[in-house]
């Protein structure tokens, strides 16, 4: 099992495949998605990569967050989050996964937190149909109707599809499918439309219900710079290098 990513949503755009077919695609941006620390089984009682994505200013951060980045040797980041890996898929601390992580035609999930409505009604919100427009119903044609019995149950059940707040939820999108990466500017270019607004953090992983393919690397690829090589000298196969490589 390997680790997912964490990137930043810059918008849809499309491309066109070679038969001429324009493909929607979603744009999403490696922004110095890197290795901030490890979980272990015995001291955790599971293994995990923490990653960390975008800059963050140090004079905005408390002493504990700035002891806690300067403690693994990486620039503090402003997104964190984990990712469950067996024990073959770690990464060295302080490694940057590159887009290359992943193949153009594997399936990923994707998971992000969706556009804020603010206060919604039934219809809008829950996709309730109404009442009628004639036969003596005025002015409350979209309301929602009863919520619940007379003298039996006498009250309203918990978890009642009612109006409320709408968007800010942590929606998963599965199997969308990757249509290309580039490199050198840390794009993934995914089929469809991925939850959130632009600009939004989006964690990316394989699909859990596609088999990966063969060409995907493993444990992942990634590059490491000399002060995380020189941190980490016991990591030293997949840390050897600065340059980008495929992790043993």
């Amino acid at each position: 099992m390997r680790s997912g990513v964490i990137a930043q949503k810059v918008g849809m755009t499309r491309v066109f495949s070679e038969s001429g077919e324009h493909v929607p695609v979603t744009v999403l941006q490696l922004a110095q998605c890197q290795v901030v620390a490890h979980r272990s089984k015995d001291k955790n009682g599971y293994v995990a990569l923490q990653l960390g994505a975008g800059p963050r200013r140090p004079n905005n951060m408390n002493k504990a967050d700035r002891g806690y980045f300067a403690k693994a040797k990486v620039e503090p980041r402003r997104k964190l989050a984990e990712f469950r890996v067996s024990e073959d898929a770690l990464i060295p601390v302080g490694a940057e996964i590159t887009a290359d992580h992943f193949v153009a035609g594997q399936f990923v999930d994707v998971c992000g937190i969706s556009i804020g409505k603010g206060f919604a009604g039934g219809m809008k919100r829950w996709n309730f149909g109404g009442l009628r427009a004639s036969h003596g119903v005025s002015i409350s044609h979209r309301s929602i109707g009863s919520t619940g019995g007379r003298q039996d149950p006498g009250k309203t059940f918990k978890n009642k599809k009612m109006p409320g707040h709408m968007g800010v939820d942590r929606i998963t999108t599965l199997n969308l499918k990757i249509v290309s990466t580039d490199v050198e500017r840390g794009l993934l270019l995914v089929e469809g439309a991925v939850p959130g607004a632009k600009g939004g953090w989006i964690t990316v992983r394989d699909a859990v219900k596609k088999k990966l393919p063969k060409e995907a690397p493993k444990p992942g690829k990634f590059r490491v710079s000399e002060t995380a090589a020189e941190a980490k000298p016991t990591e030293a196969p997949a840390a050897a290098a600065p340059a980008a490589k495929e992790g043993a």
